[in-house]
């Protein structure tokens, strides 16, 4: 009998300061999936609220960084009665190995989903040999 299982938000977490910041506010590690194929791997990453002007990726020795801030919605004609969503920054860094092809590295952020293409290299890729008879 298969066992089913519900599905499960996950709410925010904040990361602990690992040195002094110097913007206020709480910054939260985004969800992230990776996804492999032959050709490259595929990043994507929970980032609700952020918008594209408000993203930074950063690629700088072997170090692939994600950041992004979330400003509070500006409504002056709203008085707020209850707010769960926490507006802050999001932050994330992943360390590239020589099997990504760093000068093809493409990002798109939709519906508040960035997504990381992360070309592999020619030589990293899978390929067939043929083997002749004889």
């Amino acid at each position: 009998m298969a066992e089913t299982q519900e599905l499960k938000v996950q709410d925010k977490v904040e990361v602990p300061p690992t040195s002094e910041q110097t913007k206020p506010g709480p910054v939260f590690t985004p969800n992230v999936d990776i996804f492999e194929t032959a050709k490259e791997i595929v990043l994507l990453a929970d980032i609700p609220g952020v918008r594209n002007q408000d993203l930074t990726i950063d690629l700088r020795e072997g170090i692939l960084t994600l950041s992004g801030k979330v400003e509070p919605p500006d409504r002056p004609e709203e008085v707020k009665v209850m707010a769960e969503y926490e507006v802050g920054s999001y932050y994330r860094q992943f360390t590239l190995t020589e099997v990504i092809d760093q000068t093809k590295i493409g990002a798109a952020l939709n519906d508040g989903v960035l997504r990381v293409s992360l070309p592999k290299v020619e030589k990293a890729m899978p390929r067939q040999i043929s083997v002749k008879a004889g």
